[in-house]
């Protein structure tokens, strides 16, 4: 797998003709969106006022709901040809110089069965999506990863059909050469941060859903991370000091929350985004390098924890 360094350079020198022609073209689709925007506002006003005479603050708000949906409908139509070429001129040659053993589908996302087998949301699953699905292998090890948007349907108070979200990120699957005696999930530590170290060690350790509680030697990863096994021994020989400084330097970066699981002989990895990571923004510049920074250093990160264990190969055999 190239460095990022390698990889920045060829953001820059190979893509940068194909970036400069894309942001002239958001910077026009912005404009019309803007000017259409407003044009469509005015319309929904006098259609208001008309009808109603005089404003009311719910009449005010369902309105601007209309207006605002209206609008996001405009955009979503204006961008089609726009993030088609963004994927097509951007995302699928950087996928290709990070290894080209990789495949990218645009459309395609990781399975349900894969979401479920990592056992890190214990939430019941309604309805997934997602999109810009790649798999293949990076120095012989095989990985697939997705954006994905998993939710769960349930009834409001007042007996509703409401949808929440269960995780929107990016999610890996990255295949481990030997299987894992037990399994051993990472999640981070919400519950200590929230209630303090007393109440907060309480709560992990009494998580009846979950194995047992395994307590680190690392403080600064105990603060950020929570880990439950069903093997306190191999949890020990996968988490090596090395490999819990990977994590916590990655969260550190990015500062997003990060859920890992070894299972089988998998390893499953989920970074809460909370947006659609690979897709053209109309209001952020193309020529910063963040988005492509983002994906480069996830892959890192995934493609760094399976090498740290291929490492300690010879502590496995001795299990």
């Amino acid at each position: 797998m190239k460095s990022v360094s390698q990889l920045t350079d060829f953001y820059y020198k190979e893509l940068y003709p194909d970036l400069q022609k894309l942001e002239e073209q958001r910077l026009k689709i912005k404009k019309r969106l803007i000017n259409i925007g407003i044009l469509y506002l005015i319309v929904v006003v006098i259609i208001a006022f008309i009808i109603y005479k005089n404003f009311s603050i719910e009449v005010l708000f369902f309105y601007t709901i209309v207006a605002l949906a209206g609008i996001k409908l405009i955009q979503n139509y204006l961008m089609k040809d726009y993030s088609v070429d963004f994927k097509d001129k951007i995302i699928a040659p950087l996928i290709s110089a990070i290894d080209p053993n990789l495949n990218y589908r645009p459309f395609s996302h990781i399975s349900k069965n894969d979401f479920i087998n990592s056992k890190l949301f214990e939430k019941h699953i309604d309805r997934m999506s997602g999109n810009d699905y790649v798999h293949g292998s990076i120095d012989d090890i095989n990985i697939q990863f997705s954006d994905l948007l998993v939710e769960k349907k349930h009834k409001d108070s007042k007996g509703r059909e409401v949808w929440e979200r269960v995780f929107e990120g990016l999610f890996i699957v990255s295949e481990f050469p030997k299987n894992f005696y037990g399994q051993t999930i990472i999640l981070p530590d919400s519950a200590q941060k929230i209630f303090g170290n007393l109440i907060g060690n309480w709560l992990q350790s009494n998580n009846f859903s979950r194995d047992q509680l395994v307590k680190m030697d690392n403080i600064s990863f105990e603060k950020e991370f929570v880990v439950y096994s069903s093997d306190q021994i191999e949890a020990r020989y996968i988490l090596t000091p090395s490999l819990m400084q990977k994590l916590l330097d990655y969260k550190k970066k990015t500062k997003h929350p990060l859920y890992i699981s070894f299972i089988g002989g998998k390893i499953y990895m989920a970074i809460e985004y909370n947006d659609d990571m690979f897709e053209a923004s109309l209001f952020h510049s193309l020529l910063e390098y963040k988005i492509a920074m983002q994906y480069i250093q996830t892959l890192h990160l995934a493609i760094g924890i399976v090498e740290e264990l291929k490492l300690n190969q010879k502590l496995w055999s001795k299990r």
